[in-house]
């Protein structure tokens, strides 16, 4: 269950991230050749975006295995889940770090180097990069996969976030009119709720009532705890 509200909140999400990445998408160097390369080349650009999201589930997962074997995965879920909510409510932009706008700097500046050349390789250094540019929404879905208590469960939360960016992430780089912004600016409003569903599925986890799949008992190892 917990991987389909990555999906979700990946698909919803993908929404703010067109707006967002848009432009960059449309910019995509391509590849010598005909259709089925430019396809490909797109493809493998999304191919390198997710793959640094998997990356970051590797972080994640070794964050929320660490933090299972100290015996405080319960506080550790409610405790992201409120700080989850409570960035959602306190909507009011905070000012990056200097460190983190070097960081920003050297990134772009990277991307800017890759998006002079044509080839493959440069399509899934761009994606990788761009995956680690500064996301809300992929913090909110790191924090998802820190409530994992396993590293492979910290990857396949971040793979199925990822995924569920594909279809308009995917069909912005292949068609730029195949979103309009109206349409777009309109489905966004969706996201606050998967957010907030995220949210809520942490708090309830952490509460341990008992409930399969939603907030098992993760003290009494039963078979829908987590592993």
């Amino acid at each position: 269950m917990d991987f389909g509200i990555a999906f979700a909140l990946g698909l919803l999400g993908s929404l703010h991230c067109a707006a967002m990445c848009g432009p960059l998408m449309l910019a995509l160097p391509v590849p010598p050749g005909g259709p089925a390369r430019f396809v490909a080349g797109r493809i493998a650009y999304q191919a390198g975006r997710v793959a640094t999201y998997c990356l970051l589930g590797v972080v994640a997962g070794l964050a929320g295995k660490s933090i299972f074997l100290a015996g405080m995965q319960r506080w550790l879920s409610i405790a992201l889940g409120a700080a989850i909510l409570a960035g959602f409510l306190v909507s009011k932009k905070v000012s990056l770090s200097a460190p983190v706008v070097h960081l920003v700097a050297r990134l772009k500046a990277a991307m800017s180097t890759q998006l002079q050349r044509r080839g493959f390789r440069s399509l899934v250094t761009l994606g990788m990069l761009n995956g680690l540019l500064p996301c809300g929404l992929v913090y909110v879905a790191m924090a998802g996969a820190v409530s994992r208590s396993t590293i492979l469960d910290g990857v396949f939360y971040m793979a199925a976030f990822g995924l569920g960016t594909l279809p308009t992430m995917l069909g912005i780089s292949l068609s730029g009119k195949l979103f309009p912004i109206s349409i777009r600016l309109r489905l966004r409003s969706a996201i606050p709720v998967g957010v907030c569903v995220l949210a809520g599925l942490l708090i309830l986890r952490g509460m341990a009532l008992g409930i399969p799949y939603v907030s098992p008992d993760l003290a009494g190892g039963g078979c829908c705890a987590v592993h």
